[in-house]
């Protein structure tokens, strides 16, 4: 079944009840029910479901693949390089077993092995679930539709080692697994820097990987959303954006285009309903089946035309009506007449996108906007320091329309001089069976969102066994591909960055080991935690994989190596402080102006050419150089 279409109907359903997603048949109170994985290569996200089965399984030379008649493609591509990472010489496709380790995906054959191993299948699976079983020699996955296949398969992946050569054994397993909401990913949607087509590129890829399935195309840099809406696409924007549509497509990613008229559109005008619909036309024609009409940060006190104002009025409740005008002709005109063809349900972005309190804005749209039209939310403030589910029902009452969220984090254009690394945090179990989906805004920076986004994939997709710190860990163990020293050294970075509004407490970690210091005066782990703050950087340079983080991080990558290096000089002079040495602690304390200055010269250069000095673990590794600076200076009278 076409993807697109199994998805439609999927949040079709989910949309017409609350909760929106509910586990599936048999799985409340069933005996694998909330299991937690076995010991062994973990998944992320975490599965609904993972039982240990008895025995192993092992990779032979060549390795038999049975396909269902109706296996996806990509789901295919994946398990086969997933087999022959984790050391098979040979993989072939045929239609029965081989005499090797087979691999059944999708189809009778894995339907009968899942059977055989003891493992629950795909009946009653809500859309996009999975299920996978890995003994007797043999393995088997099925989805409950093709995404759910390749979902299945991006499991696979995770519990296949990687080896150079045949023999790994491979613990047996049994998943069983499906999304908590139905759609789970990431709207570009931020200020400042654009990102690369590149970027993009590998942004889709990374989604896919994690089981998100909606990109939302809403960069505020591309002029032909925002102030030339009206205007067509020039040939080569219009095929990089193809490019980005077959990719999304591949990783089984919805690809949502999100035209912004709010600027100056006319609600009421026929040539600008017109001119938005042959844009989403033409996108269309190159395989886009969700569409969103964001209107938010702009003036609904100020009309763009004069028919406006004469047929809606004033206020917010006029602007509410005008804008319900607008998108319920866009539904019922364009949408609709594409839904047997797999258009998704129609989005819309409030410009009140940040609170639950009852304006005749909203009562303006609950009351008049086309009921499947789903609506978008940042939750009670633009950056929401917690989302609960009381908050989301809040939101779907006062608003009367399905909830998907535009959750600000890890986005950092209010903040540019910082990086955001820490986990998706604050937000309420049951949440997301609350909505139709979550949306997360990403950071300037592309690469070194991905640490954020991993833990947002691990909470969207199963709420229920998330921890935001486990999340984070898995998350900094794969982008530091496998290496114990790069994820040390990755680890003490993104500590040196963790907080924000949703995580305020800053550098947990190197917080941690100053109290202890200044509690029992042993300078052993602080000594060693900033020494590993200093080499960090360089660490990184040298290691890790995703060398577009490295570009992402260059200025704070300087800044962190050279705060460690001041702090750990100041520590090293209150230690000889302390032991009577004063002769090194007034060489040391010499030093410090220099190195302080040095880590605060970095800055980051924003897309006008602006040079933002950088921030580093703020509030903390300043705050205890500062402090120690003042501790020797007072016991030596030294201004």
């Amino acid at each position: 079944m076409h993807r697109t279409r199994t998805a439609a109907a999927a949040l079709a359903l989910a949309l017409a009840v609350i909760p929106l997603t509910v586990p599936p048949a048999g799985a409340a109170g069933s005996a694998d029910a909330g299991e937690r994985p076995p010991a062994g290569p973990a998944i992320s996200p975490a599965p609904q479901s993972v039982r240990a089965l008895d025995g192993r399984v092992t990779i032979t030379p060549t390795v038999t693949v049975v396909a269902g008649p109706r296996a996806d493609g990509p789901a295919l591509e994946v398990v086969e390089r997933s087999l022959l990472r984790a050391g098979a010489d040979r993989v072939v496709r045929a239609a029965e077993a081989g005499r090797g380790l087979t691999v059944y995906v999708d189809g009778a054959g894995a339907a009968r092995t899942l059977a055989d191993l003891g493992a629950r299948g795909t009946d009653g699976l809500p859309a996009e679930g999975y299920a996978l079983a890995v003994g007797g020699g043999r393995i088997a996955l099925a989805g409950a539709d093709a995404t759910g296949t390749y979902y299945a398969a991006q499991s696979l992946r995770q519990l296949l080692p990687h080896r150079d050569r045949p023999g790994a054994r491979v613990r047996a397993t049994a998943v069983r697994d499906w999304p908590a909401t139905p759609l789970r990913g990431v709207i570009e949607g931020f200020y400042g820097t654009p990102w690369s087509h590149a970027a993009r590129l590998d942004q889709l890829d990374f989604y896919g990987a994690h089981k998100m399935n909606t990109y939302v195309y809403s960069p505020k840099d591309d002029p032909y959303l925002r102030e030339k809406w009206r205007s067509p696409y020039p040939a080569d924007r219009l095929a990089q954006l193809k490019e980005l549509v077959d990719r999304a497509r591949a990783r089984h990613v919805e690809f949502s285009y999100a035209l912004s008229p709010g600027l100056s559109v006319c609600y009421s005008s026929d040539a600008d309903l017109k001119a938005l619909t042959g844009k989403f036309q033409a996108l269309w024609d190159m395989g886009v089946r969700t569409f969103a009409v964001p209107l938010d940060d702009i003036s609904y006190t100020d009309w763009n035309c004069a028919a406006d104002k004469q047929r809606f009025g004033s206020g917010g409740g006029a602007a509410g009506a005008a804008q319900a005008h607008l998108l319920n002709r866009v539904n019922r005109e364009f949408i609709a007449g594409h839904r047997a063809d797999g258009a998704q349900p129609l989005q819309m972005v409030p410009t009140e996108y940040y609170d639950v309190r009852a304006t005749p804005y909203k009562a303006a749209l609950k009351a008049q906007l086309d009921p499947d039209v789903l609506v978008e939310w940042t939750g009670v403030g633009v950056i929401a320091p917690v989302m609960t589910v009381a908050q989301a029902d809040a939101a779907r009452q006062v608003f009367g329309h399905p909830i998907l969220t535009w959750d600000n984090y890890p986005v950092n254009d209010y903040v540019t001089n910082r990086l955001l690394l820490g986990p998706f945090s604050g937000r309420e179990r049951g949440l997301p069976a609350r909505l139709a989906g979550i949306t997360a805004n990403p950071m300037i920076q592309p690469a070194a969102s991905k640490i954020a986004l991993f833990t947002v994939a691990d909470y969207a997709w199963n709420d229920r066994a998330y921890d935001a710190r486990v999340s984070w860990t898995a998350a900094l163990k794969e982008l530091s591909g496998g290496s114990p020293r790069t994820e040390r050294a990755l680890r003490a970075f993104a500590d040196a960055h963790y907080g924000s509004a949703l995580n305020p407490q800053q550098s947990p970690e190197l917080a941690a080991a100053i109290r202890d210091f200044r509690d029992t005066g042993s300078a052993a782990r602080l000594t060693a935690a900033l020494r590993t703050l200093q080499d960090a950087p360089g660490v990184l340079r040298a290691t890790l994989p995703d060398r577009g983080f490295l570009d992402d991080s260059a200025p704070w990558l300087d800044a962190t190596a050279a705060w460690g290096r001041a702090a750990g000089t100041a520590l090293r002079m209150l230690q000889a402080s302390r032991a009577g040495d004063e002769a090194t602690a007034r060489r040391l304390r010499d030093r410090l102006p220099a190195l302080v200055e040095t880590a605060k010269s970095y800055v980051y250069v924003d897309m006008n050419g602006k040079r933002v000095p950088v921030l580093v673990a703020n509030g903390v590794v300043d705050t205890f150089v500062t402090d120690a600076i003042a501790e020797h200076d007072g016991k030596r009278g030294r201004s």
